[in-house]
């Protein structure tokens, strides 16, 4: 009874197994060989998930990789794990970056710029999400989704734009989210929870206006920016707000539609690494090409939030 059971079960596993690979067909993958050979890259929250891939695909490029972490034991860690998997020693080097603290971002930069004169791709993958009914404040209090997702980004991105401009051809690439078309932005209440309840996606609307604007403040002058949905992807990012017996209910789905951290760098690698994009810039991509959101982004806001988001931080320094 049993072994018949499992013989009737062979074709529709089969047949769910051929289904999810050629959905993964369709989510892209980064073909080109590109080699970064004396060029200098920064990963935000590189030391787990889709940063980590993209740490070890950008090394093992020849790139000198920066590990921009909160934890540098953890991404120390990273380092070892990674030169243990490609049986290579590589330039990859952990600093501490803690982008919920203006003071960490700006000690950060500083020991960049005291050692690397050129920064040539900066990458904001960093991030982070909590339960809806939880409100979580920055050391400068501002609410946890925007001052990390964006804020701390944006603040950190400005601070090393004349050193990325100064090393042209040089690339950034934000890392947002499909969830960004679920959110809203509110220039009058950007610092507060007033925004709405979905403040993850707000931030990550945040990041693609972020990247739109930076684009048009950096024309002509060698700098591209790029902004990035890597998709459904199994990371640590939901840890607070995911619970295990959601994983139980959500498995169906995920596996049809979610991706391992290495299928989810794929689309982060292309914009830094492929040679076409090099005359594109404030465009947004998934799944290895660009891709048209269904927000309508006006130049008016993405101007004013850059003019907020300034402001914001300029208050909480002086």
């Amino acid at each position: 009874m049993g072994s018949n059971l499992i013989i009737c079960l062979i074709p529709a596993i089969l047949v769910l197994f051929g289904l999810r690979k050629l959905r993964e067909r369709s989510w892209g993958f980064c073909k080109n060989n590109t080699t970064l050979n004396n060029k200098v890259v920064i990963i935000t929250g590189a030391n787990s998930g889709i940063g980590y891939e993209v740490a070890k695909e950008l090394a093992s490029r020849n790139a000198e990789v920066i590990l921009a972490c909160r934890n540098v034991d953890l991404a120390k860690k990273a380092i070892m794990r990674i030169e243990k998997e490609l049986q290579k020693k590589l330039k990859l080097r952990a600093m501490e970056l803690d982008l919920a603290s203006l003071k960490s971002i700006e000690q950060f930069v500083s020991n960049v710029q005291d050692q690397y004169p050129y920064i040539h791709i900066l990458i904001n993958n960093a991030g982070l999400a909590y339960p809806k009914n939880e409100i979580h404040l920055t050391e400068n209090n501002f609410e946890m989704h925007f001052g990390v997702n964006h804020l701390g980004h944006f603040y950190l991105t400005t601070l090393l734009l004349n050193t990325l401009r100064k090393s042209a051809p040089s690339r950034i690439i934000i890392v947002s989210s499909s969830l960004h078309e679920k959110g809203a932005i509110n220039i009058d209440n950007l610092e507060t929870v007033a925004q709405g309840k979905n403040l993850y996606a707000n931030s990550k609307l945040a990041n693609i206006y972020f990247c739109k604007e930076l684009a048009k403040r950096a024309k002509c002058t060698g700098l591209s920016t790029y902004a990035v949905c890597p998709g459904w992807v199994y990371t640590s990012l939901f840890r607070h707000s995911i619970r295990w017996y959601h994983y139980i209910l959500i498995a169906p789905i995920a596996f049809f539609f979610m991706r391992s951290p290495k299928q989810g760098s794929q689309t982060i690698i292309y914009c830094a690494t492929e040679p076409s994009l090099e005359n594109e810039t404030g465009l947004l991509y998934r799944n290895c090409t660009s891709y048209t959101s269904r927000v309508k982004f006006d130049d008016d806001t993405a101007s004013k939030l850059w003019e907020k988001s300034e402001y914001l931080i300029n208050s909480r320094l002086g």
